[in-house]
């Protein structure tokens, strides 16, 4: 039986990118030795490193004042990297969930946090408008995607202050105009790599402002003098990373993998919008093309064990919703294929037809 990944992360990666890595772990480059044992000090791999960094300036059009890092520790670390390098007086945030709500906690030991916009009050399900900004901000802080709510900025916002964002989930699955953010990081563990990497897009004249003394692995100074190999890299996640994103381009790059997000996503919310038995949990303006969350509609809310066991038998792998808000979350990020798509549609359909009222 064919497997659908739906996983919200660690997510589907493409096929190629895996099977060059099998590769590559047992004799990279034809050395002999494993992609897990080789040191990242040796030409081979810094040739790694700088195609997976000229990739992403690439596909995002990065401007010629940005660098690339590949660093560890996650987007968690980056929610405390951020202020201990930015945060000076103030900076602002915007709450859309659980992860804006996290980085806000850290935020808030190294200076004051204003909270400019909250979605807290219906339970996340839109993104918030019609707010100021105030200009005595050090940055602006947004998450740009929200895995366990399903919403989604669908637009680059206009900032009079320094923007930072947290792209985790929808980076490269669109159109980024990278001049309008001061800051862009996340996991690579949705769109472009394997849990372990973490990818920071910086200018570079937002740095070495702050007036506290800043250690030396928090430091992104440190990271850029040395081409994200201030101490060992994530050498598999990054080759990985590399492989991805030759796949990426080989398909078209970034226009065309928003074409394919934007027909999964309304082949999927289409069937959610029609069918009897489920309802989306998300404002439709600010639905996410990543992360498509839905429930049982009123008076079939008992179905929802019985569905996901129903999904599990047609191949459906990582359908049901985050533990904090339950019902059901399909993850549609770049290398699933529209097939997998097709085939939940066809699996909601099948289980409509034997439960409909």
């Amino acid at each position: 039986m064919k497997m659908h990944n739906f996983n919200a992360g660690p997510s589907i990666l493409p096929r190629v990118a895996i099977e060059n890595a099998a590769k590559a772990i047992l004799d990279f480059e034809g050395s002999g030795l494993s992609l897990l044992e080789i040191s990242h000090r040796t030409k081979d791999f810094e040739a790694v490193n700088d195609e997976a960094v000229a990739l992403m300036k690439e596909l995002l059009n990065v401007p010629d004042n940005y660098k690339v890092l590949f660093l560890g520790g996650g987007a968690s670390t980056q929610f405390l990297d951020v202020p201990y390098n930015l945060l000076e007086k103030k900076a602002g945030y915007i709450n859309t969930g659980v992860w804006a709500k996290k980085a806000i906690k850290e935020a808030k030991l190294f200076g004051e946090v204003e909270v400019v916009a909250s979605s807290e009050d219906k339970n996340f399900s839109y993104i918030p408008k019609d707010y100021t900004i105030p200009t005595d901000l050090d940055y602006l802080h947004i998450t740009t995607n929200n895995t366990i709510y399903g919403t989604e900025y669908q637009t680059d916002i206009d900032s009079p202050v320094p923007l930072v964002a947290d792209m985790s989930s929808d980076i490269m699955s669109r159109p980024v105009d990278v001049s309008k953010y001061a800051l862009i990081y996340g996991g690579a563990q949705k769109n472009i790599g394997p849990a372990g990497v973490t990818f920071v897009i910086v200018r570079e004249d937002i740095l070495g402002k702050v007036s506290r003394a800043l250690p030396s692995m928090i430091d992104y100074r440190n990271h850029i003098a040395n081409n994200s190999m201030f101490n060992t890299p994530p050498v598999f996640a990054i080759y990985v990373v590399k492989e991805t994103l030759k796949w990426l381009k080989s398909i078209g790059g970034i226009p065309e993998i928003e074409r394919r997000n934007k027909e999964k996503a309304a082949i999927l919310y289409n069937e959610i919008d029609r069918n009897k038995l489920f309802v989306g949990t998300a404002a439709k303006e600010d639905r996410s093309r990543m992360n498509i969350c839905f429930v049982m509609a009123p008076g079939y809310e008992d179905l929802a064990p019985e569905f996901l066991e129903f999904a599990k038998s047609k191949g459906m792998v990582g359908v049901k919703g985050h533990r904090l808000v339950g019902g059901f979350r399909a993850s549609c990020y770049n290398a699933l294929p529209k097939e997998s798509v097709e085939a939940l549609v066809a699996c909601m359909q099948e289980f409509e037809a034997s439960h409909a009222k």
